[in-house]
């Protein structure tokens, strides 16, 4: 029995040796060797309006992490691995931040109950002693509960990080494209997908498909129309970082004093628009046409001549050649304004899901048409919701072609689809080799309404 007691005493000593370790808030490190010197043990703030002295909490060679006196020490132990996983995958693929293993290490900041919001800063600028790190601030219970907002809010700023220093090149040329937080959205998902956070990946995917913006225009869903789709369908992070690789490689550069290349200036939408087709290797001026109108292509066109050593298929492979630029279309019940009315029949192909097409009074026998002055081959084709009133919306529907205007041949069919967003667009992909001179879309059911409306409807072959 002694013999017993002692070892039960022996191992809850050691129980609580290990607890007051794991509680230090002192400059606490993990058990890897480390090749760096320890980042100082205390850190003034002397930028904007942080005053702060923040006390190191957590280092080793990738990360150091900081806090006010008002940070829980206890339950913020989360932090410590999540930011170094972000910060070592983030390192994986876009490569270093700087010339050395010192300039490489991420200084994180965290504020309780004051400075709301975050900010990166970079090891080129000396407002923030020549360090890469993020600096955030939040309410009163800020980093106990791994909120949402606390999580995409460290990788958010994070993101900034790369976008400003990527591939040793100072600025963002994107920056007034994409503005604060587009770039960040499709990064912030990346990332969860790696880490295997499900319930957060999910989480993120929901809040940033439901987002819309109003630049370039009004109700610009940037990540459901154009990073998700880019993203799914070109190897992921590989076409993430593809797009810095190619800024890097031929967008305008200056002299700096201290990382060597800053970016001459900021970028316009069609060279945005260039220099992601190079990321890619595909032409994405048809995803960029639906996702932020078409006022960019004339500087899509410069941009080409401009930047020609980037080289990419002419196509999508994703959309194929399109084919409704020349048709003409008719419907079998015309908006009571006429075809060329702001909701007539002219805007079902006018390459713009935010405009649409309303007729009143559906029935079953809707349809709409395309006409070809030349037999054409479709095996591809895209319909878009509206911008409002979701009863409307197409649900179910057959495309037929004909050769002569009278004899039809079903090409697909479809039923009960919906569509979880306004101005929505899907693209649905057919068997078909041969050609034909008239394609109708005969609508068989919407979602209830009395009345019928959609926002594009395009013909593709691929």
């Amino acid at each position: 029995m002694k013999k017993i007691n002692l070892l039960i005493m022996i191992a809850v000593l050691l129980s609580l040796c290990d607890s007051c370790k794991k509680s230090s808030s002192e400059g606490e490190q993990p058990d890897d060797a480390l090749t760096l010197p320890p980042p100082p043990e205390t850190w003034q703030e002397h930028w904007f309006e942080h005053k702060q002295v923040v006390k190191r909490i957590f280092y080793n060679d990738r990360i150091a992490v900081y806090f006010d006196d008002d940070v829980d020490t206890v339950a913020t132990r989360w932090m410590f691995p999540f930011i170094d996983s972000v910060w070592t995958y983030t390192r994986s693929v876009y490569g270093d931040f700087g010339p050395s293993d010192t300039t490489n290490r991420l200084f994180a900041i965290f504020h309780t109950d004051k400075y709301g919001g975050g900010h990166p800063f970079m090891y080129y600028d000396d407002s923030h002693d020549n360090r890469n790190g993020i600096d955030i601030g939040s309410g009163a219970d800020a980093w106990i509960k791994q909120t949402n907002w606390e999580t995409n809010t460290i990788i958010h700023e994070i993101s900034h990080v790369v976008e400003f220093i990527s591939k040793n090149v100072v600025e963002s040329p994107a920056f007034t494209v994409w503005g604060d937080s587009k770039w960040a959205e499709i990064f912030v998902y990346d990332v969860y997908k790696h880490l295997n956070r499900p319930k957060k990946l999910n989480d993120a995917f929901n809040d940033f498909s439901n987002g819309t913006d109003n630049f370039p225009r009004a109700n610009t869903a940037w990540f459901r129309n154009w990073f998700y789709p880019i993203y799914t369908q070109h190897e992921e992070a590989k076409v993430l970082n593809g797009f810095f690789e190619k800024l890097a490689e031929a967008f305008p550069k200056k002299a700096h004093p201290v990382v060597g290349h800053e970016y001459e200036r900021r970028m316009n939408l069609g060279e945005f628009v260039h220099f992601w087709s190079a990321a890619a290797g595909a032409n994405l001026s048809t995803r960029a046409r639906l996702a932020f109108g078409s006022d960019w292509l004339d500087d899509f066109a410069k941009a080409q001549a401009q930047f020609g050593s980037l080289k990419y298929n002419n196509e999508d492979p994703f959309f194929g050649k399109d084919l409704s630029a020349g048709a003409k279309v008719t419907v079998s019940k015309e908006n009571d304004s006429g075809a060329s009315a702001p909701e007539g029949s002219s805007k079902i192909s006018d390459f713009d899901i935010q405009t649409k097409f309303f007729a009143n009074g559906y029935t079953t026998g809707f349809w709409l048409q395309q006409q070809f002055g030349t037999a054409v081959s479709a095996n591809t084709y895209l319909v878009s919701s509206a911008n409002d009133a979701p009863d409307r919306d197409p649900t179910s529907w057959v495309l037929q072609g004909s050769k002569d205007g009278s004899n039809w041949t079903t090409l697909d069919t479809r039923k009960t689809e919906k569509f979880n967003y306004r101005n929505e667009f899907r693209v649905y992909t057919f068997d078909n080799a041969n050609t034909f001179t008239h394609y109708r879309l005969n609508v068989t059911a919407n979602a209830g309404s009395p009345d019928i409306q959609l926002g594009e409807w395009r013909l593709m072959q691929k």
